[in-house]
């Protein structure tokens, strides 16, 4: 009988200590550390038994020095990259949720350094040499911009509305239309958060059209509370009507209830003085008769994630005294940061160039074109035997529950695959991994047959075109 030799030996896996000291590898010691470059190996070598004790058949190369060093190296530079990446939004979708909504401003940045690397007086009062209070790094400058008598911050607005209600209405009743019973991603309700406050519902009217009667009949004993809820994530249009907050709060101040307006994203300025849609503000609600507001900092507001609340001083002070402020309370970098933001409020006019959240979504489509047919040769350049690319027509959004059908006029870059039929789907899809595969991922959208980049957030034009020669593709759409 002929035997048939095996043209590759099975692998015969080393000791651990002698992988740790093959010269190939001492410099990932040097680099990583003696306890992590173990565990690296522990683990490689474990893997690789569980697939001989399968039944496959490793060759012997697979242990080789050179081999294995490259296999450890790979794992290493895995476990220590940061799963939080920088990303080119080319979505369309300014205040993006799933990419990080607002972007701060080098000001907002340099504070947050500024105190994450040195102490800093995050609860000291350096006048009187005591402890203060972390809300005083923002309080007078929340005031000074919406004429509150008192204010506090705390992580998003879902904590301060549940803090408010919490507060002001625990075991009794809070008064709300029907039709403002919203829910905000990752599906939580107004009425969850409310039950979590420990209070109970009451909604009146109906879904399109509630009257300041409805309210008027549902206050009772329990009754603790009157509630707006603005609509900012989508909007009811047609036969509808919906009790102004001046009246609210005139019934509320004639039975002796607050009045609370959750504006959602909030915003500090008029935005159609700068061609946008308008957006409520905690100004004109505060001026309107609400006793709290509260409103989010890192949406339009243009700040870090935090949940404001303003309002009449008395009531400010309650809520600051529940237990669950310490739970719900912000770090000093949050408080650095949003500090520098509404410093900038300070001075408006400057706000569309130091801002970048206005910046962004205040930015011609005139220059958005330019730099879509500037960037163009690049990009065809890196796809040009995959898909032919055309400078479109297309409309951004604001995002993040803001202003929902509002669209704002702007330009992308439409990549089409240049295969039709059934196998166009594959490729678009193989051309969005590869661009989300750069070292700075690029994350557009895909829609009408191609992958769309609108560049309404493209700031770092260098960057962007640089990386695009990294863009390996072959003539199926696929990663080369």
């Amino acid at each position: 009988m002929v035997q048939v030799q095996n043209p590759q030996p099975a692998a015969v896996l080393p000791a651990v200590d002698r992988v740790l000291n093959l010269p190939a590898v001492l410099p990932l010691r040097v680099q990583y550390g003696h306890t992590a470059l173990v565990q690296t190996i522990r683990s490689l070598l474990a893997e690789m038994r569980v697939a001989q004790r399968n039944g496959i058949v490793l060759p012997a190369e697979a242990v080789q020095e050179t081999v294995l060093a490259h296999a450890l190296q790979e794992r290493l530079v895995a476990a220590f990259s940061p799963s939080l990446w920088r990303v080119f939004n080319l979505t369309g979708t300014v205040l993006h949720t799933n990419l990080g909504r607002a972007l701060l401003p080098a000001e907002a940045v340099a504070a947050v350094q500024a105190v994450m690397t040195q102490p800093c007086n995050l609860e000291f009062d350096l006048g009187e040499s005591e402890r203060g209070d972390r809300d005083s790094h923002v309080e007078q400058l929340l005031c000074e911009l919406t004429g509150a008598e008192a204010a506090t911050v705390v992580n998003n607005n879902a904590a301060a509305v549940l803090l408010v209600l919490n507060t002001l209405a625990e075991r009794k009743e809070v008064i709300v239309s029907r039709g403002e019973l919203i829910e905000i991603g990752g599906s939580f309700r107004i009425p969850g958060v409310m039950a979590r406050a420990g209070c109970k519902l009451c909604e009146v009217g109906t879904t399109n059209r509630t009257h300041l009667a409805d309210f008027e009949q549902a206050i009772v004993a329990r009754s603790a509370m009157l509630l707006k809820v603005h609509t900012s994530n989508y909007v009811v249009q047609g036969f509808t009507a919906s009790v102004p907050e001046q009246e609210l709060a005139a019934l509320a101040r004639a039975r002796g209830l607050p009045f609370v307006v959750d504006l959602g994203s909030g915003t500090l300025l008029d935005l159609s003085q700068y061609g946008l849609p308008k957006e409520p503000t905690p100004q004109e609600a505060l001026a309107d008769g609400a006793d709290v507001v509260t409103f989010s900092g890192d949406k339009l507001l243009g700040g870090p994630q935090a949940g404001i609340i303003v309002g009449r001083a008395d009531l400010i002070r309650k809520i600051k005294r529940n237990h669950l402020k310490r739970a719900l309370r912000v770090d000093k970098m949050t408080l650095a940061a949003l500090a520098a933001v509404l410093r900038l409020y300070r001075q408006p006019e400057f706000l569309t160039q130091r801002l970048p959240t206005l910046r962004l979504l205040t930015r011609a489509p005139g220059e958005i074109e330019t730099l879509c047919r500037r960037v163009a040769p690049a990009v065809s350049h890196a796809v040009n035997e995959i898909a032919v690319v055309e400078v479109v027509v297309c409309a951004s959004q604001i995002g993040s529950g803001a202003l929902p059908v509002e669209v704002l006029p702007s330009h992308a870059l439409a990549l089409t695959p240049l295969k039709s039929g059934r196998g166009a789907g594959t490729v678009l899809k193989r051309l969005a991994e590869a661009f989300r595969g750069l070292p700075i991922p690029v994350i557009g959208t895909v829609a009408d047959g191609a992958l769309r980049f609108d560049l309404r957030c493209l700031e770092d034009e260098p960057a962007f075109v640089a990386q695009l020669a990294q863009l390996r593709l072959n003539t199926q759409g696929k990663p080369a």
